[in-house]
């Protein structure tokens, strides 16, 4: 994966296609994540095949595209469609495509300018977590160029799961069981970054994180308390 898309970690693809290359191993890199929100240069990565989709960045869901070096001969997995190198079989979705193709084409125009804005609201949510609860946990890289701008990812310890993931999701941030969320403010999850009164703040989600619903002594009140904190939440999030 050229960035993961759970806790935002961005991989030197060059430096894995150098080393995959002296060995004689053909290289392929899953460049969905990042094409939205860092600069993605096939070539230069040196990868010999290189996949990403337009969903991630304003396009049609299923349309997406494989690049591949020259020189290299994927092995289909259905065969025939000869008016596509027998690459690939069956009718091509052509508004899709055309739709992808216009949505690279913007997304590459404002790209680093969203990126910057993604990268500050992430560093303010990072700032207002790690202030409100001293013992959360930020997954992954610190903030800058190793993470993904638009991605934050919390673990926090003796926090109940399933409390967890029902009282963020009332905040619109994506969570798990196990203690662990991930904090979106990029495009693909629009809720975290419209809080608050005007584009760019994410207002409310260390008052919410710092509540007593989350402490660890109150680990076992699962009932009513935590429905009333989902409906306050919900409230404040209108």
């Amino acid at each position: 994966m050229w960035a993961n898309n759970e806790v935002g970690v961005v991989q030197p693809i060059a430096e894995l296609a150098a080393l995959a290359r002296e060995h004689g191993i053909p290289f392929h890199t899953d460049a969905v994540q990042a094409a939205g929100q860092l600069p993605v240069d096939f070539a230069a990565s040196g990868a010999d095949a290189m996949t990403v989709t337009g969903h991630k960045f304003g396009g049609p869901v299923g349309a997406g595209a494989l690049l591949l070096a020259r020189g290299v001969q994927p092995v289909p997995v259905l065969h025939g469609g000869g008016q596509e190198s027998e690459v690939r079989s069956g009718t091509l979705d052509a508004p899709a495509i055309r739709a992808f193709a216009v949505a690279a084409a913007v997304m590459a125009g404002r790209r680093d300018e969203e990126a910057a804005r993604l990268a500050k609201l992430r560093d303010d949510l990072i700032a207002q977590v790690t202030a409100a609860v001293p013992d959360a946990i930020l997954n992954g890289p610190p903030a800058g160029p190793g993470r993904l701008p638009g991605n934050a990812h919390f673990s926090f310890p003796g926090c109940e799961g399933d409390a967890l993931l029902m009282l963020l999701d009332a905040k619109g941030i994506a969570c798990s069981t196990g203690s662990a969320c991930t904090a979106g403010v990029g495009p693909a999850q629009p809720r975290a970054a419209r809080h608050g009164r005007g584009r760019g703040q994410v207002p409310g989600v260390a008052a919410l994180l710092a509540g007593p619903h989350l402490h660890p002594g109150r680990r076992g009140r699962a009932g009513r308390g935590h429905r009333e904190a989902v409906q306050r939440a919900r409230r404040a999030a209108r």
